[in-house]
């Protein structure tokens, strides 16, 4: 295993828990533990794909061959793409834990 590889390969996980958690910020229900349960799983599910992109991107930069000559463009390519969805997914879970975290009283519209 190259350091390409385990690099693309190690960043796309990242992004595919990620969107895991993200998916998982966005149909769980509040709970007992309400909006701060969602938020954090958001945040994780957001910093997980920013991280993902941004190791994605500069491990597809840095890689002077193309898929299967071990410089990891292929895990590369998967963690932009994930680590966009997991990005997208936190920040819809995001948005929608501070909608509920709000009280009904303070509600203005």
């Amino acid at each position: 295993m190259t350091a390409g590889r385990l690099v693309g390969g190690t960043a796309a996980l990242v992004a595919l828990a990620g969107v895991v958690i993200g998916g998982l910020a966005l149909t769980r229900p509040a709970g007992r533990a309400g909006a701060g349960n969602r938020r954090s799983r958001a945040l994780v599910a957001l910093v997980a794909g920013l991280f993902g992109m941004v190791v994605g991107a500069l491990n597809l930069a840095v890689a002077d061959g193309g898929p299967g000559t071990g410089n990891g463009v292929v895990g590369g390519a998967m963690a932009l793409v994930l680590g966009l969805i997991a990005a997208v997914l936190g920040r819809l879970a995001l948005a929608r834990s501070h909608r509920t975290a709000e009280p009904a009283d303070r509600l203005t519209g």
